[in-house]
């Protein structure tokens, strides 16, 4: 009888754990077909960024990226003796482009938002401004100390806060007016005695300025307006701006770069580059956004 009862009472907490399995099962199902939905809808991937990518830190996560990549760059191009600063560019966004499609092999790349609700010269427009302006800002790091380079960046900010105004009548507050004044003088004052001159390199950096307002104004506008989120917008550039990058090469490249000697070291160090590519147009376009 006392064999009887405990067997009984066996097969009940057996069933119960099966039954709990199954709940935690079907909950854990629930979970990834919600996350999934999330993704497959422009309206989605837009909150889960919002929600996961604060302000806060977009900005850190941007901020440390630059800084890293400056450098990295600035080691590629002078230590490494990779003198092409566009191909270079190109390699980066060759690279953010096989990282995004492994993403979107997996489903995990953020859908777009349908074709009717951003016009194609748009997203032309934004690809070639991003040709122009990572392929330019290589190309003023490659002739420029990195001084210089930072000195040309303080413009773009006042250049942005100008072009909204100019053409979408949105103003500063003094008070923004006044914190932008500070630090403009203080990253000025900072670099002032790491300044190189290099005429054709001051050319670059004061062509690259427009190039920089408008991607950075389109980035910002095209997310906040229209739902795109970072990735999705990278996803649907990328080709063109690749495109145009391909048409720089022989205007603004020394010849050579095929004959250049691809050590192990030599192809980490521009691997490492691209790979910060990637993070730093990500996280400078979760910031815009």
């Amino acid at each position: 009888m006392f064999s009887f009862l405990l067997k009984k009472n066996v097969r009940k907490i057996l069933k119960r754990k099966d039954s709990d399995a199954g709940e935690r099962g079907r909950a854990l199902e629930d979970l990834r077909a919600s996350l999934y939905n999330e993704f497959q809808s422009p309206e989605g991937a837009k909150r889960q960024q919002q929600r996961i990518c604060r302000p806060v830190v977009a900005l850190t996560f941007n901020f440390f990226v630059a800084v890293g990549i400056i450098f990295t760059n600035k080691l590629v191009l002078k230590n490494v003796g990779f003198h092409f600063p566009i191909f270079l560019t190109f390699i980066h966004y060759v690279i953010s482009w096989f990282l995004m499609a492994i993403l979107k092999l997996f489903s995990v790349l953020p859908a777009s938002p349908p074709a009717k609700s951003s016009r194609f010269s748009s997203l032309l427009t934004l690809g070639i401004v991003m040709s122009l302006s990572t392929g330019l800002a290589n190309v003023s790091l490659k002739y420029n100390s990195i001084g210089f380079y930072q000195m040309s960046k303080i413009a773009v900010t006042p250049s942005i806060v100008l072009a909204e105004f100019i053409f979408y009548d949105k103003r500063v507050s003094f008070l923004k007016v006044l914190a932008l004044t500070v630090v403009s003088i203080g990253v000025a004052v900072a670099t002032v005695t790491d300044l190189q001159f290099h005429f054709f390199g001051a050319c670059v950096a004061f062509a690259w300025i427009i190039p920089s307002a408008v991607n950075k104004i389109l980035w910002s506008r095209l997310q906040q307006q229209e739902n795109w989120t970072a990735l999705a917008l990278m996803w649907k550039t990328t080709p063109i701006t690749l495109f145009f990058l391909v048409i720089l090469i022989p205007w603004l490249d020394p010849p050579g770069a095929l004959s250049f000697h691809w050590t192990f070291s030599n192809t980490s160090a521009i691997l490492a580059s691209a790979f910060l590519g990637f993070l730093l147009q990500w996280s400078g376009a979760l910031a815009l956004g």
